[in-house]
This record gives C-alpha cells, structure tokens and sequence, in this order.
C-alpha cells in the first residue's frame, strides 16, 4: 500500500438533489453504499419528510460498476489514510454548501453508513445528528471511538438480525458503543432480514428525522 490519495487528486463531488431549494433549510446528506451511486440513494427521499433539503453526494473512488467512499482492509474496515483522504475532501465540498449554521444531518447505508460515521466521530459538533443504517463504525481507522466521543448527539442505527454482509462482531461493536460508552442519544432498532432497509426503518429514518429538523 502506497498510501491514499491526496484530497485534492479526487474529481470535484457530483451530488443529485430533491426537496427544498432554500439555502438555509436543513441539509439531509444521503450516502450510498459501496459499489452504488448517488441516484439510487436518492431515491429515498421520495419517503422523507418535506422540508428538508436532500442531498446525495457519489463516493470519489470508483469501484467495479460503482462507486465507494474508502479502501477497505477488508469489510468495513477503512484504511486509515483512505478515510483521512475522503473526509477531507467531503468536508471541503461541505463547508462550501453548508456554512456552520445550517443543520446538517447525515444518512448512511452500509459503506455509506461507515463513511458517515467517520465523519461524525471526526468532527461530532459539525453535524445535528446521523443515521447509520446497516453499517459499522470505522473502528480502528484513524477516527476517535473513546468514551463520550459523541455525548449528547442524535443518532439512529438500524441493523437487521439477519445480516451476513457486514461482519457481526462489527455490527455488535457498533450498537454496543452508540448505546453505551459514546454518550449519544441513540435510537436504536434491528429489524428481522439481512442487509437493506426495511419499509419499517425507512419509517422510522422519516420519523427521526422530523423530530431533529422540523418544528413541532
């Protein structure tokens, strides 16, 4: 391994939007799975609430048909340097879109899911909360998992019982931090099947989401 590439040797994000035009409404980042693309992501926000801005932005490293947000030391297991290269060069695309002050909140599914996760144990105060939706952590890459690393900030994570894609010693290691040691507030669901979201999650992302973003 000869290192990750530098953030500013990626191609400039290609994003696909849907909701609100406003500037300043809440910015709802969507992130696909390894191997997908933006447009299939987006596709969620047809079942999100109104109100929000949705944005799905398309990983920078193309893999196979698709695209993903980091190289793997195996299943979500980022290389540090990789993650470090692609956080960087999100966040740069973020900071233009999204200036501090405008709530922003992420989605994750699976590789996506991971990516999120990095990017809020990176920077916990960037962002008003993260779904993690049948994904790992990015543990031991480079992304601080200590105690009280995410206290008091919203996330959900939904795992399905029956998933043999991410490993489960990582899907455990996942809920057992978010629920404990991390200091989130932290909804938490497993739904019965394997590895995509469920009608019932997606429900309940839609729910979460109006209670972070909306007025009552």
């Amino acid at each position: 391994m000869t290192g990750a590439p530098a953030a500013t040797s990626f191609p400039s994000p290609v994003v696909a939007a849907a909701g609100s035009t406003d500037p300043v409404a809440p910015l709802v980042v969507l992130l696909h799975g390894r191997g997908s693309h933006e447009r299939e992501i987006l596709a969620l926000a047809d079942h999100l609430p109104a109100g929000p801005a949705y944005v799905a932005v398309r990983a920078p490293i193309a893999e196979g048909g698709g695209y993903a947000w980091f190289a793997n030391r195996g299943t979500g297991r980022p290389v540090a340097e990789s993650l470090r290269a692609t956080t960087d060069w999100f966040r740069a695309w973020l900071d233009r879109v999204a200036p501090t002050g405008r709530p922003v909140v992420l989605v994750g599914f699976s590789g996506g899911a991971a990516f999120a996760g990095g990017l809020l144990l990176d920077d916990p105060a960037r962002y008003a909360g993260a779904a993690l939706l049948y994904g790992t952590l990015p543990f031991d890459a480079g992304v601080p998992t200590t105690p009280g690393r995410l206290a008091a900030v919203p996330v959900l994570v939904a795992q399905g019982e029956q998933d043999t894609v991410i490993p489960r010693e990582l899907l455990d290691r996942t809920w057992t931090y978010l629920l404990g040691s991390s200091g989130a507030t932290t909804t938490a669901r497993r739904d019965p099947g394997g590895h995509g979201i469920t009608p019932a999650t997606l429900a309940a992302v839609g729910d979460w989401l109006s209670d972070r973003l909306l007025p009552a």
